[in-house]
């Protein structure tokens, strides 16, 4: 699930919404890891939810993705004469984990994740269903027959959401945490603007040379990447307090149609979540006060 608003030049020359794919067919990403994109194709997930087939002979799969069962069926088509040991989820949203549990059933993999999802009431699409048979900590290495997983916990866009770092690689495969074609929807309760610049901070402590989303083209210039999506949202943060006023009350509709003035419809719900999300970053901070009234929740300059 994605912010979808882009109108800062460093972070949007950046974006490309180019991938070469074909549905139910596994295409090899770096030598050892294979991407197969779920027919979900859409406004938040662009061509579709890249699940990741990690090693060889006995693999982990990273992101079964929706249940969708042509889906499933071409995972396991695609791994035909291997073993599916591990199967892995970044986070539980419903284009990520909901074909976790049917593909253990067919294969008997464990499921692996942080844990279930967070704080549920603001955000669609949240997989409130998933409970990971063996749950995962940050820095944990998760290793299979060839192939070994580094955990990064990367809170922000869902409260567990997981990154892998793939050993021998130099990649990390980071969800939804980092795309490559739009930034990354933060939608409160369970998702947080702060953890978010953190876990943004934490990947630019890295050495990585590939980031490879989920939704999106391999990434070959992380920290410039990591660098212009901070500025991005560092950007979005004054625009708001721009329109924020210490006399009158502010609603997030009317900051909406003022930050984003040609906004397709389908995606004004989705810059409302983030427009929340950050206000209650700078709540946090002390620069703003959220007010409840008879017209919802409002929020004044301090």
């Amino acid at each position: 699930m994605i912010d979808h608003i882009n109108n800062q030049s460093s972070i949007q020359e950046l974006f490309t919404h180019e991938l070469e794919f074909k549905y139910s067919e596994a295409k090899e990403v770096l030598p050892g890891i294979r991407r197969i994109v779920a027919p979900n194709p859409g406004p938040y997930t662009l061509h579709g939810t890249g699940t990741y087939i990690v090693g060889k002979n006995e693999v982990a799969i990273i992101d079964p993705g929706p249940n969708i069962d042509s889906h499933i069926q071409a995972i396991v088509r695609a791994t035909s004469g291997e073993k599916i040991t591990h199967i892995l989820v970044t986070h539980t949203h419903a284009d990520h984990s909901p074909a976790a549990k049917p593909l253990a059933e067919i294969t008997g993999a464990k499921v692996m994740g942080y844990g279930p999802h967070g704080e549920s009431g603001g955000e669609e699409g949240a997989d409130l269903s998933f409970i990971p048979d063996y749950v995962l900590k940050d820095k944990e290495i998760i290793k299979g027959y060839n192939w070994e997983l580094e955990c990064i916990h990367t809170p922000g866009h869902t409260s567990n959401h997981i990154c892998y770092g793939v050993a021998g690689t130099e990649a990390v495969l980071t969800g939804d945490h980092i795309m490559g074609w739009s930034t990354t929807l933060v939608s409160p309760p369970d998702g947080n603007m702060r953890d978010y610049f953190s876990s943004l901070e934490k990947m630019l402590l890295r050495d990585d040379k590939f980031y490879i989303p989920a939704h999106g083209k391999m990434i070959k210039n992380p920290r410039r990447f990591v660098r212009a999506l901070i500025g991005h949202r560092k950007m979005r943060k004054k625009q708001i307090i721009k329109h924020l006023d210490n006399k009158h009350v502010s609603y997030i509709p009317s900051l909406v149609s003022k930050m984003y003035p040609q906004l397709d419809r389908r995606l004004i719900k989705a810059a409302g979540r983030s427009v929340l999300a950050h206000l209650l970053h700078i709540e946090e901070l002390g620069d703003a006060k959220s007010i409840k009234s008879s017209k919802g929740l409002g929020w004044v300059l301090l």
